[in-house]
């Protein structure tokens, strides 16, 4: 059989230019005017991405909730930090996402996982199986995808999904729309270096929920060397790559010293690994802009997602100061 396109599309003949993008994770609202409202907010103060988890929890479901989003702004892009592979079949997926793209003007990023978060597997019933599956599973999905995204019928046959003479309809504007894949571990962060023009840089999330080892799997060393296993399987391709750092703390504070002592042990870190810890921001608006500058220069980190309403306006003077420079 004919398989899906399987190598990444290429990014154009220049290097990413790594010039700072901001996105806000926001998940909820009471009411469909006050949801329009935050997508307009998140716009108006600059942020290029307005995305969402994708899980079971009290949150909005994302798919309807993106499409509102993007039909009450302009100019945000709107995506899922990140859909869970296993929470859909990625034929139904892909026509909802390449139906966002259509519908918003090409203004979608797809993001997209194995899933990690166990309760969400223990309350739907969905079986949770062993990492090295999720991932394989993940990976087919990522070729099942853009396979429906591509011109034509596709046909795929894998250990997980079979697709035959499939032509995904309604193709998205974007061709295709960029992917935005994430991780922590060596085997998902070469998938996302190969496959997406995004790659996140998380944490590894071995216990099924965010906790204090997570948390220390987050930090600069084992950051440096998730940055220097992109490198190894982006080869040349890595030039073109997008690296963001997903941020679950963003604090602005007069008193960096004494706010990272008391946030210290919700990481389970030393207070001084918090002045470099890829995933927080912490201090006055002069530090941050300062630590996001570091980060970039260390990592290549120039795509930076902070999480909920309250760190949206905190933060949007960071945004101000470094968007597009």
């Amino acid at each position: 059989m004919r398989t899906l396109p399987h190598a990444q599309v290429a990014c154009g003949l220049m290097a990413h230019a790594r010039r700072f993008r901001f996105g806000i994770q926001l998940s909820n609202a009471p009411t469909g005017p006050a949801w329009a409202a935050l997508a307009r907010q998140a716009e108006d103060l600059g942020y290029d991405t307005l995305f969402m988890p994708d899980h079971f929890g009290d949150q909005l479901a994302p798919v309807v909730a993106l499409m509102a989003a993007a039909d009450a702004t302009t100019d945000l892009k709107v995506g899922a930090l990140v859909f869970d592979n296993d929470y859909k079949h990625p034929v139904v997926l892909a026509k909802e996402l390449a139906t966002i793209d259509v519908l918003s003007g090409g203004r979608l990023e797809v993001g997209i996982g194995a899933g990690w978060l166990k309760t969400d597997y223990d309350q739907s019933g969905i079986p949770m199986d062993r990492p090295g599956v999720r991932v394989a599973r993940m990976e087919e999905g990522i070729a099942v995808i853009k396979g429906c995204f591509a011109a034509g019928p596709q046909s795929f046959k894998g250990e997980h999904y079979t697709i035959t003479d499939y032509d995904g309809l309604p193709k998205p504007v974007q061709t295709p729309p960029p992917f935005l894949i994430g991780g922590g571990a060596k085997r998902v962060l070469s998938i996302a270096a190969r496959e997406a023009q995004i790659v996140g840089i998380n944490p590894s999330i071995q216990s099924g929920a965010a906790d204090a080892a997570a948390a220390q799997d987050g930090a600069s060393e084992q950051t440096d060397q998730k940055v220097a296993w992109i490198k190894e399987a982006a080869g040349d391709g890595y030039a073109d790559l997008e690296i963001n750092l997903l941020q679950f703390a963003a604090i602005l504070t007069d008193d960096r010293k004494g706010t990272a002592e008391t946030m210290a042990p919700l990481f389970g870190l030393p207070p001084e690994e918090l002045d470099t810890y890829p995933h927080a921001c912490i201090g006055s608006i002069d530090d941050i802009v300062e630590s996001l500058e570091a980060r970039r220069a260390r990592w290549d980190a120039s795509y930076i997602v902070f999480q909920g309403h309250e760190a949206m306006e905190a933060m949007a003077p960071v945004v101000a100061k470094l968007r597009g420079t």
